[in-house]
């Protein structure tokens, strides 16, 4: 297995973030950021860089919600060799709120977009990229996108500036045989590009699946630590430090974190696989419906729960005769 040539961003803070409502201290974001750069891991994806006006909640979120410039180098004053990476959606940024990246604690930005939105999410890449960033673009949820759509965004995406493109397996419904025919896909129409892989584990397969894009050639890969993201989570960082063929990285510095602080966060957040999820990524639906049945006193009705996603209209009452 050739896996020498890929590259780490750990998405702890920002898809955990959807977790917990990015209630991280700062104490937890420097603990991260220490160990993955002990770890040698390539970059840290320390939250969005969404601007608070854009979006309802800001007052609520923690501030790795909408990163500010000035607060990340308070937090970490001394960069080390991983890198910063902050995520921003359609329509959620102002362009006003990037500085140049030589003023900027950054070095990467990514944006998220579903295939109806790449022509705007390429107006924002070419912005970043003017101003100095690593670009990526995440076109999410693949596995509900038509063809000749994908085809469209092909085209576009590879005369832009972007520097990676991702896979990106939003509901955690892929498995082998689509990363395959994904990571070929891209590959023939996107020759020029570097390809990233971003997986969720509703089903068991955010690792296995991550592998399989590495043997085939996708560079970046993603994952958080202890699997920590939205729902089901993500692939496992010490999974990849540990079984990836490069001697560069270390696990033993995030086992630490996982002992001093994920398992006291684990204790107070839930994700990673639970049943619901494994039903919504087997329909191929996005986990909020998952996310609302274990939030309620009936979480643990796992056959109800399938019915009423295989069946939709069960949930509505009938009205008797009269």
């Amino acid at each position: 297995m050739k896996t020498n040539h890929c590259k780490i961003i750990d998405c702890t803070i920002r898809d955990g973030g959807l977790v917990n409502n990015w209630d991280f201290s700062v104490e937890f974001v420097q603990s991260l950021y220490a160990s993955l750069n002990e770890a040698g891991v390539d970059y840290m994806e320390i939250g969005y860089k969404n601007s608070p006006k854009l979006l309802k909640g800001a007052d609520e979120a923690g501030p790795w919600r909408f990163l500010d410039d000035d607060f990340l180098r308070k937090v970490i004053p001394q960069k080390g060799t991983t890198k910063l990476s902050a995520l921003v959606d359609i329509g959620r940024v102002d362009e006003n709120d990037i500085l140049p990246r030589s003023e900027s604690m950054l070095d990467l930005i990514r944006v998220a977009c579903y295939s109806k939105d790449v022509d705007k999410a390429l107006d924002l890449i070419q912005l970043f990229h003017d101003r100095g960033y690593e670009t990526t673009i995440n076109i999410m949820a693949l596995s509900n996108v038509m063809e000749n759509d994908l085809i469209e965004a092909f085209a576009m995406i590879k005369d832009s500036p972007v520097d990676i493109v991702y896979i990106v397996d939003s509901y955690g419904s892929l498995d082998h045989n689509d990363i395959h025919y994904l990571v070929h896909k891209f590959k023939e129409h996107l020759p020029n590009k570097r390809l990233g892989v971003h997986t969720h584990n509703n089903m068991q397969l955010a690792f296995s699946n991550t592998l399989v894009a590495a043997e085939l050639g996708v560079e970046i890969l993603d994952a958080s630590v202890y699997g920590m993201g939205r729902g089901a989570g993500n692939c496992p960082t010490e999974l990849l430090l540990t079984h990836l063929k490069n001697s560069r990285y270390h696990m033993r510095p995030v086992l630490g974190f996982i002992q001093n602080h994920m398992l006291k966060t684990r204790e107070k957040w839930e994700w990673g696989y639970l049943i619901p999820y494994l039903v919504t990524g087997t329909l191929d639906e996005h986990p909020r419906s998952a996310m609302a049945l274990l939030a309620s006193d009936e979480r643990d009705q796992y056959v109800e729960f399938y019915d009423r996603m295989t069946t939709p209209e069960v949930s509505f009452s009938q009205k008797k005769p009269e």
